[in-house]
């Protein structure tokens, strides 16, 4: 087979998704969708499809052979055509690799969402199941995983009139360091620690615009990064202080601040997040061995990691949350393993596993090919692994999401002890609820109560251009939320 894999499509169309599918079966090829009235180089692996009257014909050519497979279509139905389009180039991916997928035909962020909205509108599971099998093709074990993850949210979403409220996000684009495989808005908390206080200036009027726009306040608070803890203990009661006094946090379901970095906590820190009654933090090791955390960039110790947890132990918070990467460069399922005897001897309330993805916008993927040379392994056995040690120590899986280019084409998976489960974390996957977001970087999303429409507003990454610019910005999100 090619390095390069490309694809000509007649007439275009689904390119997003035929390219997805593709990279899924051929996660380390060049795969490149061909412009009209452009050829194939020498020596490329060709995917031919050709979409003709209540007719799609789908042939791979490479080296190894051809591989090809006829469809009629109905194309009066736009989501029926791009399913039997995605079976019709799963079938001959297939064929040509040798192996299925364990998600099937599903390439997007959200395979919850499907069997959860069938739960809401009364499906029955034996339903729900067919039209996972024959309609993408999921394996067995992750159609169990989802539905368990479905029943878990249904449960949790119908006990609150989520559909009326909103959730508050507040952004803190500074770390310690950037790590390998970091694509979000983050920068070097030294760098900018003379702009923080302006940064948190123009952060609290953004705060206060949500604040009055709906006049009541939000159903959960989740203050992310970058670090969070990267500010001092003045700068963190700060902006605590601004949350309370501008909102009405009586009726708040979760507050959650990630604490994140061991490197960034102290027992000040945590006592300023103790004072303001925050019910919910992240203290994440991404992995217990110290080799790979110097490799990813990561500026704190295996140890350091366990006393931080115990000092907050001490400090009595009563739900943690502890986020793991499988498929980080060098670590084979031994180093996963003992990743997962530590953290679990550590009884946190929540553990997140993460399958490592290779981003674009990192230095991971500036450096795939040094990497890779390293390896980068993530499979059925090390997600089993990593489930069977979770659950045994009573914490069971609430959400699930995946990302583009995933080690293994495998999933995120969250897990927690029942009643501890992270409810934003639910409401902004399954995009249940609007999220007013604040912070360089941060997404807005309104959804409109039928749950058919989304709509979002971006602030800027850059911090300079999020500050000088933040009247524009407001103007524009009070024209999303009063239309």
């Amino acid at each position: 087979m090619s390095d390069k894999i490309v694809i000509r499509i007649t007439p275009n169309n689904f390119e997003y998704d035929i390219h997805s599918l593709v990279k899924a079966f051929y996660p380390y090829a060049n795969v490149a969708i061909l412009k009209e009235k452009e050829e194939p180089g020498a020596g490329d692996s060709l995917i031919d499809i050709l979409f003709s009257d209540y007719k799609l014909k789908i042939t791979l050519t490479t080296t190894e052979g051809r591989f090809e497979q006829e469809e009629f279509i109905d194309y009066s139905d736009r989501k029926a055509t791009k399913n039997a389009l995605k079976r019709t180039l799963y079938k001959v991916l297939k064929e040509s690799v040798g192996h299925d997928l364990p998600w099937g035909t599903l390439t997007g962020i959200r395979p919850v969402r499907m069997p959860l909205s069938m739960l809401e509108k009364g499906n029955s599971e034996e339903d729900i199941r067919k039209n996972l099998k024959d309609t993408y093709y999921i394996s067995e074990e992750k159609m169990n995983l989802s539905l368990s993850i479905a029943r878990k949210e249904y449960n949790i979403l119908r006990k609150f009139d989520y559909k009326k409220g909103y959730s508050l996000y507040i952004h803190i684009p500074f770390c310690p360091s950037i790590c390998l495989y970091c694509s979000f808005a983050s920068n070097l908390a030294d760098k900018w620690d003379g702009a923080m206080d302006d940064y948190l200036t123009v952060l609290e009027k953004e705060l206060e615009f949500f604040a009055h726009f709906y006049g009541f306040g939000p159903d959960s608070i989740y203050i992310g990064g970058g670090t969070p803890t990267v500010l001092s203990p003045a700068r963190l009661d700060r902006l605590l202080t601004k949350v309370e006094k501008t909102f009405d946090i009586s009726k708040v379901r979760e507050y959650t601040v990630e604490a994140g970095r061991p490197d960034s906590i102290d027992e000040e820190k945590l006592q300023v997040l103790r004072s303001h009654d925050i019910s919910r933090i992240s203290i994440n090791p991404q992995t217990m061995n110290n080799k790979t955390l110097e490799l990813i960039g990561r500026k704190h110790s295996v140890r350091d990691i366990i006393e931080k947890f115990e000092l907050a132990r001490r400090l009595g918070f009563k739900n943690i949350n502890m986020d793991l990467i499988v498929g980080l460069p060098g670590e084979g399922i031994s180093d996963v393993e003992e990743t997962l005897r530590r953290v679990c001897a550590l009884r946190p309330e929540n553990i997140t596993v993460h399958s490592l993805a290779i981003k674009r916008a990192t230095r991971l993927n500036l450096m795939k090919e040094e990497y890779e040379r390293i390896g980068i392994v993530n499979n059925t056995e090390i997600m089993n692994l990593t489930s069977r040690y979770i659950t045994e120590a009573g914490l069971e899986p609430y959400y699930l999401y995946r990302q583009k280019n995933m080690a293994g084409n495998m999933e995120n998976v969250g897990y927690a002890l029942p009643g501890c489960e992270g409810l934003y974390n639910i409401l902004i996957m399954e995009e249940k609820q609007t999220i007013a977001a604040c912070g360089a970087g941060s997404s807005t999303k309104r959804v409109w109560p039928d749950g058919e429409r989304i709509e979002r507003i971006v602030n800027p990454k850059d911090i300079k251009t999020y500050l000088e610019n933040i009247d524009t910005i407001l103007a524009k999100k009070r024209q999303l939320l009063e239309e």
